[in-house]
């Protein structure tokens, strides 16, 4: 690990002023979730792994919360949450697109067993 270049990281992040260090700080969230085409249906994921942003979300609405989801996925970070939370505010119909779409296949798979019976 170099020290000094962190060091010297953390002495210009301290040199922001309040604006540029917001800009900073959402820079570095968007950057935390990805898109990358051919990569769990091109839905945004968490930073270099394969958990997208929709299955996070659609856990906490069924009422997980952040212990039992880093508990069931313990490459993630509380950061990684945090992230996942923001992306969802700006791209709410995104999210909520994906997850009822989900619901809707889960939903025919049910019925398509009820019938098998």
């Amino acid at each position: 690990m170099n020290v000094k270049l962190v060091d010297s990281l953390v002495q210009l992040i301290e040199s922001l002023d309040v604006e540029e260090y917001a800009l900073l700080q959402d820079k570095l969230q968007n950057r935390m979730i990805q898109k990358t085409a051919g990569v769990c249906g091109g839905h945004a994921c968490i930073r270099h792994t394969r958990i997208p942003v929709w299955t996070v979300i659609s856990l906490q609405q069924q009422g997980a919360d952040y212990q039992e989801i880093l508990r069931n996925f313990p490459m993630l970070t509380l950061s990684d949450l945090s992230a996942v939370q923001a992306y969802y505010e700006k791209n709410k119909l995104e999210i909520d697109r994906v997850i009822a779409s989900h619901q809707d296949d889960a939903d025919i798979e049910t019925n398509d067993e009820i019938l098998l019976k």
